[in-house]
């Protein structure tokens, strides 16, 4: 069921969709379904459109506040502040918005203000943000506003000690496709926020010819030209490669990438300087905050481009923060 209660009156038979509703208590209507301007000035386009989504979905999957609804009256309405429990770089508080605007808040940007910078570093104690509505959607919004910003700014905290790690390399920090389904966007722009850059966003953005589809093909020369011949203007081609051998063959076909895949800082040494200024050179595979700047220094002759890094979305912890209602309102 979704979410059924009507943000006006807390009249819990009202079915919330995705377009206007009206209330048979109140008589209001209320609009669902947009993306506020705050969120879509750090999730443009679709980013935007797929994060609407998975708020709707959340949202959707807590169903009805009952508990809230039974205790507090309609038009009660109250504050609430969220603080930092922990030192922290700060990703996704425009979230709010959007949190709001899909429990059907007319004006969402009006009904909150940030008290520290997005992408900002926080001390512990620090309030981020004070919202002010009606109760039952504070306590509603609460735990699906922590959900997103908590995961965020976890990203962007385990992303900024990646980057740090790579500090006059001059080798860049990315991201991979090993995102939480629905969050791809999200967690990319949390990468952002934490000084990483982001490679392919879906499969049609960046082809990858992985072992399967060169086994397929039959060589790599043969998987470049195929994909070339099949595509016009064909998008930006990289290769995998785990050997010498395969990185020679790479080169020849003059992709725009080649990854090396996990090789360890004496095979890098040996392959990098096989790879022309020309075509990028991509390392994946076993990097980890203990030796990722020893993969960025292996070769001094031909340094790698990127170092791409799945764990920062697939395995960083979540930041702390709360939500305390301050104190009711009428």
């Amino acid at each position: 069921m979704k979410d059924s209660s009507c943000v006006s009156c807390g009249d819990a038979g009202v079915l919330a969709t995705n377009t206007n509703h009206s209330c048979s208590q109140c008589g209001g209507d209320r609009l669902f379904g947009f993306v506020p301007e705050d969120v879509a000035a750090i999730l443009p386009g679709e980013a935007g459109d797929f994060a609407r989504q998975l708020v709707r979905l959340a949202l959707d999957e807590d169903g009805s506040d009952l508990t809230s609804l039974g205790i507090f009256a309609p038009e009660a309405e109250s504050v609430a502040h969220i603080v930092a429990k922990q030192d922290s770089l700060l990703a996704g508080l425009p979230l709010i918005s959007l949190v709001l605007a899909e429990m059907g808040m007319d004006r969402p940007c009006s009904c909150w203000e940030a008290l520290t910078p997005e992408a900002s570093i926080v001390a512990k104690g620090t309030n981020l943000a004070r919202l002010w509505g009606p109760t039952c959607v504070l306590l509603k919004a609460e735990r699906v506003i922590l959900n997103l910003i908590t995961h965020l700014s976890g990203i962007a905290n385990l992303t900024r000690r990646y980057v740090d790690e790579l500090e006059g390399t001059g080798v860049r920090l990315l991201d991979t496709r090993k995102t939480l389904p629905g969050q791809r966007y999200l967690e990319k722009y949390a990468v952002r926020v934490g000084g990483g850059c982001n490679h392919r966003m879906n499969l049609a953005e960046m082809l990858m010819l992985k072992d399967n589809h060169i086994d397929a093909a039959g060589s790599i020369t043969a998987a470049v030209a195929a994909l070339r011949a099949r595509y016009e203007p064909c998008p930006p081609i990289e290769v995998e490669c785990r050997t010498a051998q395969e990185v020679e063959e790479a080169v020849a076909a003059r992709p725009e990438r080649i990854l090396l895949d996990n090789m360890n800082a004496v095979q890098l040494s040996k392959v990098l300087p096989l790879i022309p200024l020309c075509i990028e050179a991509e390392i994946s595979g076993g990097v980890e905050l203990d030796n990722i700047r020893e993969l960025a220094l292996a070769s001094s002759a031909r340094p790698a481009d990127f170092i791409s890094v799945g764990r920062v979305t697939h395995s960083a912890p979540v930041a702390d923060f709360s939500m305390k209602i301050e104190c009711r309102i009428g």
